[in-house]
């Protein structure tokens, strides 16, 4: 099954709730070092830089949606998760 993660991150402050929600381990939240441009796992004064999402093993269960205090993360592909996620 195909699913997208989408993540608004100018308003993601890198509180790394969904990526400790998440079951399959499908985020990773890091930044990047600015001279080997190697990752870094943490959050940057208190801005994330990136949050990667392993499509390949995204189960589509919408935890990183619920998780976030914040209402930054969407989701959408085949079998939407709200139908099920919020009952």
């Amino acid at each position: 099954m195909a699913f997208a993660v989408h993540v608004n991150m100018e308003r993601c402050t890198g509180c790394g709730n969904c990526v400790a929600a998440c079951p399959v381990n499908a985020l990773e939240l890091h930044t990047l070092d600015p001279v080997t441009k190697e990752k870094i796992y943490h959050v940057l004064d208190g801005k994330s830089i990136s949050l990667d999402v392993r499509t390949e093993l995204c189960a589509g269960c919408g935890v990183c949606v619920l998780s976030c205090p914040y209402d930054v993360i969407r989701l959408s592909g085949s079998g939407e998760y709200s139908s099920f996620a919020q009952t």
